[in-house]
């Protein structure tokens, strides 16, 4: 099985809804970084999985959007607590809209908010 990845690191801020968590119920900042990884068998006749400026362009797009934001107040956290788990599941799903991966395989999003807690969320495609 064949694997390509980008990653691109960006900062927004959230705070923490629906339990007493303590300093996280108020407003602060992460310092995110996006893993975008698609594994498959087949390669297309240029000898990609998927093109790497395609995943590099909407990766770029979709952290754009969120860089520098407050999460909460995002339609795409409309009624949920904005989660790292939440959040790799929206940037995911917004991947796989934009470059359409071909064939079959899995898209995976790997979420840091720091050095050593992440969340991740995988498509079947």
């Amino acid at each position: 099985m064949y694997s390509v990845a980008v990653s691109r690191d960006f900062i927004a801020n959230h705070y923490l809804i629906g339990g007493d968590w303590g300093s996280e119920n108020q407003p602060h900042a992460h310092h995110y970084v996006a893993e975008v990884r698609i594994d498959g068998e087949q390669l297309d006749r240029h000898g990609y999985l998927v093109d790497i400026v395609a995943i590099e362009a909407a990766l770029d797009a979709v952290v754009a959007g969120f860089r520098d934001q407050m999460l909460n107040d995002k339609p795409e956290f409309a009624g949920l607590n904005p989660s790292i788990e939440h959040f790799s599941r929206i940037i995911c799903e917004k991947i796989a809209a934009a470059i359409n991966p071909p064939g079959t395989g899995r898209l995976r999003v790997k979420l840091w908010e720091n050095s050593t807690c992440w969340a991740a969320y995988r498509l079947a495609f």
